[in-house]
C-alpha cells in the first residue's frame, strides 16, 4: 500500500487529529500529519495536501503571477486554508486569511489580487467583494436546493473577474490528480527508504 487517506469529515465521534497521526508521514498522501503540515510551513518537501497544491497548479497553468500578489483566502482549516497560505507564501505572494471574525470581509477581499473561498457558506462571495480583473478561485462545495453550487456567486463575480473557477468542474479535478501525484510521490519515498 502507497498511500492512505482518511476521508473528512469522519464521524462526531471519532477523533479525526487522533486518526490522522496515527498514519505514516511517507503513506499521508493528503498531507494532514504534523510531520507534512510541518514540512510546508517550514518550507521543506514533504507530501501536500492536494485541494492546496491543485489550486497552485490551476494558477501556474494560467501564467498567474504570485510573487508579490495580494492574495486573500477565506478560510482557516487544516485541509485547504492554512496549506494554502504557506504555499503561496512559499511563492512570495502577501497573503491575508480570513475566518468568521475577520472584520469587513468585503473590503479585505477587494484588496485581492487572488482570491480564494474555502468556507462552505454558498454564495458567500459576491460581485461587490471582487476588484476588478482579480482571479477567484472558488473551493466551496454546498448542495442546495438549486443542486451544487461554490462559495462564490460565480455568474455576478465572472463579470469582474479575469479568471474564475466553476463549481463543480474547478478545483475538485485537480484535487484527484494531486491525490494521484501524491499516490506516485509516496510510493517514491517508501521505495527510497527500502533502497
Amino acid at each position: 500500500m502507497s498511500g492512505i487517506l482518511l476521508q473528512l469529515p469522519v464521524p462526531g465521534h471519532i477523533d479525526s487529529d487522533a486518526m490522522i497521526e496515527l498514519i505514516n508521514p511517507r503513506k499521508d498522501v493528503d498531507g494532514l500529519t504534523t510531520v507534512n503540515a510541518g514540512r510546508l510551513v517550514q518550507g521543506r518537501d514533504g507530501l501536500v495536501s492536494c485541494t492546496p497544491a491543485g489550486i497552485i497548479e490551476l494558477l501556474d497553468s494560467e501564467n498567474v503571477e504570485l510573487r508579490g500578489a495580494e492574495a486573500v483566502v477565506i478560510g482557516r482549516s487544516q485541509l485547504v486554508g492554512r496549506p494554502l497560505a504557506s504555499l503561496l507564501l512559499a511563492r512570495d505572494a502577501t497573503v491575508t486569511m480570513c475566518h468568521s471574525r475577520t472584520r469587513d470581509l468585503a473590503e479585505v477581499c477587494r484588496r485581492a489580487d487572488v482570491l480564494v473561498a474555502a468556507v462552505g457558506r454558498p454564495k458567500l462571495v459576491t460581485a461587490e467583494m471582487v476588484r476588478e480583473g482579480a482571479v477567484v478561485i472558488d473551493v466551496g462545495t454546498n448542495r442546495t436546493e438549486d443542486g451544487l453550487t461554490g462559495d462564490v456567486d460565480f455568474e455576478a463575480v465572472a463579470e469582474k473577474a479575469a479568471a474564475i473557477t466553476p463549481v463543480p468542474g474547478g478545483v475538485g479535478p485537480m484535487t484527484i490528480a494531486m491525490l494521484l501525484a501524491n499516490t506516485v510521490k509516496a510510493a517514491r519515498l517508501q521505495r527510497a527508504a527500502f533502497v
